[in-house]
């Protein structure tokens, strides 16, 4: 569980999220604007913790798409399990996410961020191409954003892609391997989740 938590964090360090105003459906201004206003507002001295922690939910809430990604990292399981405790999951899932991603919250403000590019993979994706640009602090760090464009007025960011990791695909290996070490239980799952939750 450490290792997906820090996975978690890592989403969030990258993602530099901000308040969930109005921006653009183009998915390569979406981000730029997205990440702008983050390091705008993660920068503001005048922002308790506890509003950087509301603030960081409500964004991860309204531009991630969360119950992809519970559904994503919990494979073919996810086909077979009842609803009921689907839905249980899922619940876990996102109050997992969120804690993960307001266990730390540190000032980015430094850092310049910078779109490369665009490439639209189909009518439902766009990757977006970016770098953090390097500082004496830290090396530059490349990151691909999976932009998720079903509904063409409100994208959705479903992956990272960090320095050809994926975030994604890497939380679905961890919860895997907790499921195969556990007789694919989801209830085992659902209970390693809310340990972390109430810890």
């Amino acid at each position: 569980m450490k290792k997906l938590s820090l996975i978690l964090v890592s989403f969030f360090l990258v993602l530099k999220i901000a308040y969930a105003n109005t921006y653009s459906s183009d998915p390569q201004i979406f981000i730029k604007e997205l990440v702008n206003d983050a390091i705008s507002k993660l920068s503001d001295k005048n922002l308790t913790e506890d509003e950087k922690k509301n603030f960081v939910e409500k964004i991860a809430i309204e531009n991630v798409d969360i119950n992809a990604l519970s559904l994503y990292t919990l494979g073919e399981l996810r086909k077979t399990t009842d609803k009921n405790i689907l839905e249980k999951y899922q619940e876990a899932f996102k109050n997992y996410f969120l804690k993960s991603l307001t266990s730390r919250l540190t000032d980015y403000s430094s850092n310049k961020f910078e779109i490369i590019n665009a490439e639209k993979k189909s009518s439902n994706y766009t990757i977006v191409r970016s770098k953090i640009v390097s500082s004496d602090n830290q090396p530059e760090i490349k990151i691909d954003w999976r932009v998720y464009t079903k509904n063409p007025e409100k994208p959705l960011i479903r992956d990272l892609i960090v320095e050809g990791l994926s975030l994604a695909r890497t939380q679905k290996e961890e919860f895997s391997s907790i499921l195969n070490s556990n007789n694919n239980d989801i209830n085992f799952l659902i209970s390693k989740l809310e340990e972390f939750i109430n810890s």
